[in-house]
């Protein structure tokens, strides 16, 4: 696989990229390089190999799943211009 100039030239317009002549060909060159080196990634045999995140094996580092803080609502609500049963009074907004 690889690209053309006309390509290239469309790619860098639907990035809104303004490219030269000699840009475009730096480029085709480039992108072709890129896809021919995709090309021998492909031929690697992955056949049982497992999918990973990381090559150092790590575990996510997790909290305990529970409350450490609240339990003061009404100190909450107690600068709120208006409040009733430690909720927040508001306007009514919608008739």
């Amino acid at each position: 696989m690889s690209v053309d100039e006309a390509t290239v030239r469309r790619v860098a317009r639907l990035a809104r990229v303004a490219v030269t002549d000699e840009e475009a060909q730096t480029l085709q060159g480039e992108l072709n390089a890129i896809l021919e080196w995709v090309e021998q990634l492909n031929e690697v045999d992955v056949d049982g190999v497992e999918p990973m995140t990381s090559v150092v094996e790590t575990s996510m580092k997790k909290r305990q799943d529970g409350v450490t803080d609240g339990g003061y609502a009404s100190r909450v609500v107690n600068s709120a211009p208006a409040s009733e049963d430690n909720f927040f009074m508001v306007p009514k907004v919608v008739e």
